[in-house]
């Protein structure tokens, strides 16, 4: 008779369902102020990336930062603002879908 010594059966316990926490589901008014609040946070920090690049181009021209310190600000920036404009034209394009679906 072979006997598998690598598994020691005397630790294993059957599998019980744990009791899950029960999550308090959101009203349609709370999501939309939530998903509000992140889109606004969003588009601060967008803003705030912009205001940094100029800052930094600022400082460029009078010489307290290299100039790849700019354009790496510059480019973060921008690519912000590439992926902010994606966002809101994949939108458009979502409602003016639903807008042709006839009911």
């Amino acid at each position: 008779m072979i006997q598998n010594t690598m598994f020691q059966a005397s630790g294993v316990s059957p599998l019980q369902m744990r009791e899950q926490a029960t999550v308090a589901e959101k009203t349609p008014a709370e999501s939309i102020r939530s998903f509000g609040s992140y889109l606004s946070d969003a588009l601060n920090s967008v803003s705030a990336q912009e205001q940094q690049a100029h800052v930094m181009s600022d400082k460029m021209m009078i010489g307290q930062v290299n100039v790849d310190q700019a354009m790496i600000s510059a480019q973060q920036a921008l690519l912000s603002i590439q992926l902010t404009t994606q966002v809101r034209n994949k939108v458009v394009e979502a409602y003016q879908e639903i807008m042709r679906t006839q009911i």
